[in-house]
């Protein structure tokens, strides 16, 4: 939030009682803030040929590893260890925001976000999320947009 404000991006929080046997936390937030999975957006990390990178995809679907290294210029990608993910991040699992992270990773943004005035994705906390502009997060996290997701 320090980084969008810094940024004088436009942005709004939006906080919702997170259960914590919850396990999909992005339909989780949909389902609480009452919105599409579509407009709702996860942070996934992945480890690629050149370290980590981060995606960030609708929670409809899921990530298409092969396309997210392609987006990278690389052949391959395999989610990062959830532990190793925290540490790099200083973020838990469920609650990893796109922006503000310990160290800047590369990052590609679903095209797919790019179809709507506003996305929501973590704001750094279970239980929180952020909506901005698609154009706000890319600028942020100086993210390159792909087709990284895929339906299932």
């Amino acid at each position: 939030m320090a980084l969008t404000r810094a940024a004088k991006a436009d942005f709004t929080l939006h906080p919702y009682d997170h259960d914590p046997s919850a396990q999909a936390y992005g339909e989780e937030a949909a389902d609480a803030l009452g919105l599409p999975y579509e407009r709702i957006f996860k942070t996934l990390v992945a480890e690629t040929e050149s370290g980590l990178a981060v995606a960030v995809v609708p929670v409809a679907g899921k990530l298409d590893l092969k396309a997210l290294a392609h987006a990278l210029g690389g052949k391959r990608a395999a989610m990062a260890d959830a532990a190793r993910v925290e540490r790099v991040t200083g973020y838990v699992v469920g609650g990893i925001s796109p922006l503000g992270q310990r160290k800047q990773l590369p990052t590609v943004v679903d095209s797919s976000a790019l179809d709507f005035p506003t996305i929501y994705f973590s704001a750094g906390r279970r239980g929180l999320q952020i909506e901005t502009a698609p154009d706000n997060l890319i600028t942020l996290t100086r993210a390159v947009t792909a087709p990284i997701g895929k339906t299932g």
